[in-house]
């Protein structure tokens, strides 16, 4: 059942994924890939909340939600590529800042989301 469970939070979460992407990117003119910058962050907002969660949320829910739907949701393959091609295009300072804000951003919104959470369900 488990396995059904993530292919189906999956189903959903790849294809959230690219409309959020085209959405949020089309309305930026800049190099920055802001598109993949908010689904990153929301899937370690939503992830951590989860995790904060703990035993009082189901395997089964977690399964669903944790693993499929945040899973397909973000994207750490074209984080990568996005780096790199604003490295290729010599856009130096995106690159890096695309590294830092994506990684800082992201460990921070999932503890913050974690905290918050564990501290509501405590």
């Amino acid at each position: 059942m488990t396995p059904l469970l993530v292919v189906l939070g999956a189903a959903v979460g790849a294809p959230l994924r690219y409309l959020t992407d085209r959405a949020v990117q089309s309305r930026h003119q800049s190099l920055f890939p802001w598109g993949t910058f908010t689904v990153n962050l929301a899937g370690c907002l939503l992830l951590g909340g989860l995790a904060g969660a703990g035993t009082a949320l189901p395997e089964s829910l977690f399964a669903l939600l944790g693993t499929g739907f945040c899973g397909a949701l973000t994207t750490y393959s074209t984080f990568g590529y996005e780096t790199v091609r604003l490295t290729e295009r010599r856009a130096y300072f995106a690159a890096a800042a695309n590294v830092v804000v994506s990684l800082a951003a992201g460990v921070g919104g999932a503890a913050f989301a974690y905290e918050t959470v564990h501290a509501l369900i405590s």
